[in-house]
């Protein structure tokens, strides 16, 4: 078991105490014994809360109450925007002469773990340009996004441990590649609760063409409560499904039902401490009574000015290919990530990229072709982003990040395409307590694997949480026997490199 941390059990919430120092000190034939009492009696599906370092804790009837951070920090909010498929590294921010010079040659290289066989090397057909004061490449596929790499942290070193979509997003999201764990969302909202109890404190939005393949997992609490679970908002229309009532009730009838089945509820819950459904149910009822107001304003973009929607493509066409929807889409889910973050949301994840290959980020069948679809969704609406996040002094309190589950190999596979890669690839930071302006890490020579600072992606996780003001190695919760961690048991490292 890891040390007691200041993320302690909030008295009256399965405090344990004699039982859990018993499960510390059992071992041997003893310890089975004791596992087998202890599971008979209930121990191990009993949760645990964590209580911020300050003397507030998780309340089981609002457990997302605002908290401070363990640590000062600039940031409040993290926006992450993930491209879903994984986007080509070596074709948009990871410059490579020397595969440029050898483009067509053939090289023994692993593609798919454990596979290694002749591979034909791919050179990219975009022109790079180093831009900004500090001289960071950037492709001609993102025009918009090379004015701001001044404000950003590219870190070109990361791997993780997956080849495959479905457990590649999962790891990503929550630290591990199977289903049942708490996502990086959940983890910052039981972290530091939220700061507008009128909206959901984990926001989730999905491109038009479908969610990832490995569905809802990757928004789920796990084994924590169900409260700190994203929410789906949609980016048009009502924004939450069957949010209003059907019935015809006024507001002070619903308000009065609401109160009524809550204190029902409350009165249950008194001699169930665990039953975190319970809890969601009651936080559910009081924040869906509240969204029926402020979801709505929320995401009214009329009371944004033409030059705002303008300037996140919102007025563009869509482009000529069947497959593109053009930047209105993905810069209308970018605005509403802003309007969120004023109103103190804690954390909003967009997807961009959905279906399967060419309607995602998943290069197979073209590398060229998947460029020309999905760089023009992407590029001016997060350029506007930045800016508009600036302008309204915002960037300073906001963690943007970016990246999908994975990078691309730089072999040539069927006619124009690349594979998986999650050996090595790129991501990039912006906003609070990031270092702008800055490289970080290297691939090989031909952009291939992590070779210089490498970082797995659950240094990227703890690195995400120190921006936020928590420390992975003290943010825990208990479940399982174990005090568990987003960065999980391997030792993580905050990346240093990227921080201001």
């Amino acid at each position: 078991m890891n040390s007691p941390s200041k993320f302690s059990v909030p008295k009256g919430l399965c405090q344990g105490s004699r039982r859990e120092f018993l499960w510390q000190m059992g071992a041997g034939f003893a310890g089975l014994a004791l596992t087998s009492m202890l599971d008979q009696d209930g121990f191990f599906t009993r949760h645990a809360y964590g209580s911020n370092p300050q003397p507030n804790e998780v309340s089981p009837l609002s457990p997302l109450a605002a908290r401070s951070a363990q640590f000062p920090t600039k940031a409040k909010s993290c926006i992450f925007l993930f491209m879903y498929g994984g986007p080509s590294q070596m074709d948009l921010f990871d410059y490579k002469p020397e595969l440029q010079k050898r483009d067509g040659q053939t090289v023994q290289m692993e593609i798919r773990r454990g596979d290694v066989k002749p591979s034909k090397l791919l050179a990219s057909k975009r022109k790079f340009v180093q831009s900004g004061k500090a001289g960071s490449w950037c492709s001609d596929a993102l025009p918009h996004l090379s004015r701001q790499m001044d404000k950003l942290a590219v870190i070109k070193s990361l791997y993780q441990d997956s080849f495959a979509h479905g457990s590649a997003m999962l790891q990503m999201n929550s630290g591990r590649v199977i289903q049942g764990y708490p996502s990086l969302g959940s983890w910052l909202g039981y972290g530091l609760g939220t700061l507008n109890r009128d909206l959901p404190g984990y926001v989730v939005m999905l491109d038009p063409r479908g969610g990832p393949i490995s569905g809802a997992a990757n928004w789920s609490s796990g084994f924590m409560p169900a409260a700190f679970q994203g929410t789906l908002f949609r980016s048009s229309g009502q924004p939450i499904l069957n949010l209003n009532s059907a019935s015809g009730m006024t507001a002070e009838m619903q308000r009065h039902m609401i109160g009524t089945a809550n204190a029902l509820n409350a009165e249950h819950l008194a001699s169930r401490p665990g039953y975190s459904e319970l809890q969601a149910r009651i936080a559910s009822y009081e924040l869906a009574f509240q969204l029926q107001t402020t979801a709505p304003e929320a995401l009214d973009l009329a009371q944004e000015s033409e030059a705002t929607k303008e300037m996140y493509g919102l007025n563009d066409p869509k482009t000529d290919h069947p497959l593109a929807f053009g930047p209105a889409p993905f810069g209308r889910q970018c605005l509403i990530a802003r309007r969120l973050v004023e109103r103190g949301v804690r954390f909003i994840q967009i997807y961009h990229g959905g279906g399967h290959q060419q309607q995602n980020w998943d290069a197979h069948n073209g590398v060229e072709e998947n460029l020309k679809i999905h760089c023009p969704e992407i590029d001016k609406p997060i350029a506007a982003l930045l800016t508009d996040l600036e302008q309204r002094g915002l960037l300073e309190e906001t963690v943007v990040v970016w990246g999908g589950e994975f990078g691309r190999q730089p072999v040539l596979q069927g006619g124009d395409g690349r594979d998986h890669n999650p050996k090595g690839f790129t991501y990039f930071l912006a906003g609070g307590g990031v270092k702008s302006g800055t490289s970080f890490g290297e691939t090989d020579e031909l952009g291939h694997e992590a070779v210089v600072d490498r970082h797995h992606i659950r240094d990227l996780h703890a690195t995400i949480l120190s921006l936020m003001g928590l420390d992975h190695r003290k943010l825990t919760y208990f479940y399982g026997g174990l005090d568990q961690k987003l960065t999980g048991v391997v030792e993580a490292e905050v990346i240093k490199g990227i921080l201001a």
